[in-house]
């Protein structure tokens, strides 16, 4: 997957990741088992500890019960973290709110107790908010890390707004899973594979593809994703007699790429996000992209260039830009091919000397 020639790894041997497994469908899971695979490829010893133990046998069913689910949770992660004394440097993913607090913070704790060099890789778009209205709950222990890592300028300005100084270091997508094609001629067979919760607006894409059916009946939508909101998305389906809509439930990352080659064009509605892995998937598969433009997206889906931006809670402007891009057919195909060029900044070769360096002696 690339080479650290750059930086040698010779004085940071282990490598601990605390991170949601892929037991937690998400872009933190899968941007951590990505990462926990590329740098065993690099020659890391990797010690993975999830923030999500598997509960016992017979004990599943705790994870439908919230407050029995944190407190087993808790229970199975915390002992967990004894073995952060065998890294070199612990890397840990967070989230915001009561997740930081949970998961980010033990560890941030244990890590300093061991003696161990620490570093935070903060993904959450919801920063701004976590980090102005949390205080005393935040803030010390974000002090207390060697490095915070962020994914994107969009949140290094977040975090530079509370005084805390942060390295960029992109997300990454494996673009040799995805098979790029050319869609000429573009059709209207839409994907949405953005979990079911209320930041991501899965409501508003259904109806900007309801009215998108109005003037091509043929155009089909699959929704990936599971969450909260499932059950009333398929209720709005029914009730206003949407055809063509298939909701795909949980699908594991190794069957997305066969998911990206059934599809021509990637819609996303969120109104909270920081820089999607699933934008970085669409691209590196061929599809055209029009999305809103929360977080760090506008530098990811450039306006005309590589894809197209509408406003948030907006679906009559999205159907508007899905139905004139079927439309002009050479402006789409010229957009793809800008996109599978900048999704190389996403990968592995692209950032590794960077981690490398971070996870040296002189880096954290």
């Amino acid at each position: 997957m690339g080479s650290m020639s750059a930086v040698t790894i010779s004085d940071s041997q282990t490598i601990a990741l605390v991170a949601p497994s892929l037991d937690i469908l998400g872009g933190q899971g899968v941007q951590a088992k990505d990462l926990a695979d590329a740098l065993a490829g690099e020659g890391f010893e990797v010690l993975f500890i999830p923030i999500n133990p598997r509960f016992p046998p017979g004990m599943g069913w705790l994870r439908r019960i919230p407050f029995l689910r944190t407190l087993v949770n808790q229970l199975l992660y915390l002992p967990a973290l004894r073995e952060l004394r065998r890294a070199d440097v612990v890397h840990v993913f967070s989230a915001s709110y009561w997740s930081f607090l949970l998961s980010p913070v033990p560890a941030i704790l244990a890590s300093r107790l061991f003696n161990k060099r620490v570093v935070l890789n903060y993904h959450s778009g919801e920063a701004q908010d976590h980090l102005g209205k949390w205080g005393v709950l935040v803030h010390p222990w974000l002090r207390m890390v060697d490095k915070i890592v962020v994914p994107s300028t969009y949140l290094a300005k977040v975090f530079a707004g509370f005084g805390y100084q942060t390295r960029v270091i992109r997300n990454i997508v494996d673009t040799s899973l995805f098979q790029y094609r050319d869609r000429s001629p573009l059709q209207p067979r839409l994907l949405s594979s953005r979990n079911l919760e209320p930041y991501y607006r899965v409501d508003n894409t259904l109806r900007a593809f309801a009215l998108v059916q109005r003037k091509r009946p043929d155009a089909t939508l699959t929704v990936v994703g599971y969450g909260s909101e499932e059950e009333q998305l398929r209720q709005w389906v029914r009730a206003n007699r949407v055809a063509n809509v298939r909701f795909a439930g949980r699908v594991e990352p190794e069957q997305m790429p066969a998911i990206y080659d059934e599809a021509d064009i990637f819609i996303n509605s969120s109104v909270v996000d920081n820089q999607p892995v699933s934008i970085l998937e669409a691209f590196a598969a061929g599809l055209s992209v029009i999305s809103t433009p929360t977080g760090d997206i506008p530098s990811m889906v450039k306006r005309g260039l590589t894809g197209e931006i509408v406003p948030q809670d907006a679906p009559e402007v999205m159907a508007e830009a899905i139905l004139k891009l079927l439309e002009n057919q050479s402006q789409a195909a010229a957009m793809r091919n800008r996109a599978r060029t900048e999704v190389e900044k996403y990968t592995w070769p692209s950032v590794s000397s960077e981690w490398a360096e971070l996870y040296s002696r002189g880096g954290v």
